[in-house]
Order: structure tokens, then C-alpha cells, then sequence
């Protein structure tokens, strides 16, 4: 449920949170961005119009896009629709209270339950990729209690109940294999998931490449997965990132805080990452 206080910037005044360019406490850092003054909005809505996919966003000088196999989950990400309305909404249809955080939205639905928060996203979106390859072995994820809850066995008709705080396996439904019994497999991922288990199950890495995950696991815990990566003749990477955030809502592709020009970033693996609505600290990246 989303209270009235959640929507306030105020909710965002915790310990240790310090006020941001408009003397507000925020979640988004605006130090070097001057509150988005007009002019940066058109420079973003220039770039903005011209992508219709990830695939379309451009990449920074001197930068091309890294090379993906056809069949991976980075040439996949790529080709994520984006919403001619960069409006991100809630699960409940209201906007949400930042509209600052984002450079774009994916098209991609948010459903109508709190549940499609940060690092159910993650999962979201490497579950669309499986689910498109008809690759159902490899839609597996575990429960924070440890259980793992397959897709395979959920089309086979196995249901996860909660039973005094452990999730139980039951064969109560009848097989089925489409769009409707995947949502309702996710949505229950959704309900036993989150950063924690997830941030066990990826593994550390020692670069960046599509579809790797900066995540910090816990209570508060925060997620967001790479959608594509460029290099230059140097070597030197930039990446994009989205999110999507408490309370459920759309996935988009993040703003870069420390360049008003561009939404790539050009943090390096071991370095903190600076997000609008996060801070990573460093050894947060990994893979699936």
C-alpha cells in the first residue's frame, strides 16, 4: 500500500541521507545537475525521441556498442522496447512522486500489484529472455528461505504455499504452459524473492558486460541491471542502467547524476556507483 507520507520528499529524510541542490531531501542526487534546468531537459528529450529501443540510445563519442552473440541476454536487452511516454507510473496507475530519476521508460508492464520492485525487475526482465527462447529449464529462482521455485515444475502444475515460515512444494493445478501461468509464476517470485536471495545466487564480477547487476542485498536492499554496455579503441567502458524501484513501478533506464549530457555511465568495476535513487557501494556488481 502506498501512504500519503511515502509520496513526500520528506520520506526520504533518513539518517544519514543529506539534502540535495534544491535544499530538499531527495532521493535523486542533483548536485551537478542544477535541479534540471530547462535546457538540460531539452538536451534529454532531443535524445530521448530518437530511441525507440535500447538498441537506439546513442552512445558517447568515440564509443561503440560492445559486440553481443545474437542469442545472449545483452543482445537481448537491447532489443527492449522503450515508451513513447517517459512517465513512470506506479502499480496503482498514479505517477510516481520523482519523475527526475529517469531517462526512459521500457515498455514493459509494471502489473497491477506492489510486487515488480527492484530486484524483482532483475528477475523480470532475465525471465522475459529465457521465456522468449523457450529456455523454461533456466527460469529458476530462490525463495529468501532457500527454496527454489522452477518454472519448469510450475507448468508442470507445482504451487509454493507458506507453511510456518517455510515455502512448500504442492502439485494443485492443472499443467499449463502460457503468458497468464508465467505472470502468475512471477508474481509469486516476486512475493518470496528480493535482493537478498538474489544477490546470493549471482556471482561476483571482474568487468561489465549486458545483464550483469549491481545489487546490494537486504533490508532496505537496491538493484539495477546493466541494459548495454560501449567500449572505445582504449578499452574504457560506459554503461547503461535501469530500475525499477518501492513502490512497484515502470522500468526505465536511468539518468546519469554525474553527466548532464548523457545517460551512459563510466564508473569502473571496484568504484562506487552513484545512481539517482542509490548508492552501490563498491564489489556490488554481479552476474547471473
Amino acid at each position: 500500500m502506498i501512504m500519503p507520507w511515502m509520496m513526500q520528499s520528506s520520506y526520504y529524510n533518513f539518517p544519514g541521507r543529506k539534502k540535495n541542490a534544491c535544499g530538499k531531501y531527495g532521493p535523486l542526487h542533483l548536485h551537478s545537475m542544477r535541479c534540471f534546468l530547462p535546457w538540460l531537459t531539452l538536451v534529454f528529450t532531443a535524445l530521448q525521441m530518437q530511441a525507440q529501443t535500447v538498441a537506439d540510445v546513442p552512445v558517447p563519442a568515440g564509443f561503440t556498442r560492445m559486440a553481443q552473440p545474437p542469442e545472449s541476454f545483452g543482445a537481448w536487452l537491447r532489443k527492449v522496447p522503450l515508451k513513447k511516454d517517459r512517465t513512470v507510473y506506479l502499480f496503482n496507475g498514479q505517477k510516481k512522486y520523482n519523475q527526475q530519476a529517469q531517462f526512459a521508460v521500457l515498455d514493459i508492464s509494471v502489473g497491477s500489484k506492489d510486487l515488480q520492485q527492484c530486484a524483482d525487475a532483475v528477475m523480470r526482465l532475465y525471465a522475459e529472455y529465457r521465456y522468449a527462447h523457450r529456455q523454461f529449464g533456466r527460469i529458476a529462482f530462490r525463495a529468501t528461505d532457500g527454496t527454489l521455485m522452477d518454472y519448469d515444475s510450475w507448468r508442470n502444475g507445482t504451487r509454493y504455499v507458506l507453511q510456518k515460515g517455510k515455502l512448500v512444494k504442492r502439485r494443485s493445478a492443472a499443467p499449463a504452459e502460457n503468458r497468464e501461468s508465467f505472470r502468475q509464476f512471477l508474481e509469486t517470485v516476486f512475493s518470496y524473492a528480493g535482493t537478498l536471495s538474489l544477490s546470493r545466487e549471482l556471482r561476483a564480477a571482474a568487468d561489465i558486460l549486458p545483464g550483469d547487476v549491481f545489487i546490494q542485498g537486504g533490508s532496505p536492499g537496491h538493484a539495477v541491471i546493466v541494459m548495454d554496455v560501449a567500449v572505445n579503441k582504449a578499452g574504457e567502458r560506459r554503461f547503461l542502467l535501469a530500475q525499477s524501484y518501492m513502490p512497484a513501478q515502470s522500468i526505465h533506464l536511468l539518468r546519469n547524476p554525474a553527466d548532464a549530457r548523457s545517460p551512459w555511465y563510466g564508473t569502473r568495476v571496484g568504484e562506487a556507483l552513484i545512481t539517482p535513487e542509490w548508492d552501490f557501494k563498491p564489489g556490488s556488481l554481479k552476474r547471473f
